[in-house]
């Protein structure tokens, strides 16, 4: 992998921890809620979960292969 994929996946790790945060706040405020959307609320939990694991893909890929 050469140095600007590299810096390519990184960006993008941000934007989804950035993203992953966001929906963290926005289902905090949501459940806050005296009248909780549910739809929308397991909405964004799928998508947070979605994320999280797009998340730990891309951070798998900057691990460098160790050749045993």
């Amino acid at each position: 992998m050469d140095q600007i994929e590299q810096e390519d996946i990184r960006q993008r790790l941000a934007d989804l921890r950035v993203e992953h945060r966001d929906l963290d706040e926005a289902i905090a405020r949501l459940a806050e809620g005296v009248f909780v959307d549910q739809l929308q609320l397991s909405r964004l939990k799928k998508r947070k979960l979605l994320i999280k694991d797009m998340i730990a893909r891309l951070e798998s890929r900057l691990i460098p292969d160790l050749n045993a």
